[in-house]
């Protein structure tokens, strides 16, 4: 399969969901999508950016080798929302390494305070920030004022996924 020519053919669930059982846990198929989706042009990595995230919430280790190119992916201000979202999407879904906290928690941070971005960027944010300081316990009252300074005013979806992580915290 060309890959980048099946993610250009349809950006559907029925295509993902090809593109993800096609690939597997194929560490050299996914290297191909990982390069795919960091290279571009925007409409490859709109596209790739689900199949990469149901791939590693399936096979959590295939992001290992990639995960420092993902995260400063993620981290740059002209990242597009899908791909945002996809990769915090992902990052909950695997044991962060610590080398890799503080600009992680830096990122969501950003995303969590910035009332421009996204729900579904602040929310997925929230998730990798309450993951983080599960070990990182210093995160956790910063998160907690975050979170409760945001809620009067927030969605539905943000209100849910907040409580959640207030209790846990």
């Amino acid at each position: 399969m060309n890959l980048k020519a099946q993610l250009l053919k349809a950006h559907s669930k029925a295509n993902c969901n090809l593109i993800v059982k096609y690939i597997g846990n194929d560490k050299i198929l996914f290297a191909q999508l990982i390069d795919l989706f960091l290279a571009g042009p925007y409409r490859v990595t709109q596209r790739a950016a689900w199949p990469v995230a149901n791939i590693v919430e399936a096979h959590p280790d295939s992001i290992t080798p990639h995960l420092k190119k993902v995260i400063a992916f993620a981290a740059n201000p002209i990242a597009s929302v899908s791909a945002k979202r996809n990769i915090l999407r992902l990052l909950q879904f695997i044991e962060i390494p610590k080398k890799h906290f503080g600009i992680v928690a830096d990122m969501c941070f950003r995303f969590l305070s910035d009332k421009k971005e996204t729900i579904a960027v602040q929310v997925f944010a929230m998730t990798v920030l309450a993951n983080v300081a599960k070990h990182q316990p210093s995160l956790a009252n910063e998160l907690k004022i975050i979170i409760e300074d945001r809620l009067p005013f927030a969605s539905a979806g943000f209100r849910s996924r907040a409580t959640k992580i207030l209790r846990s915290l």
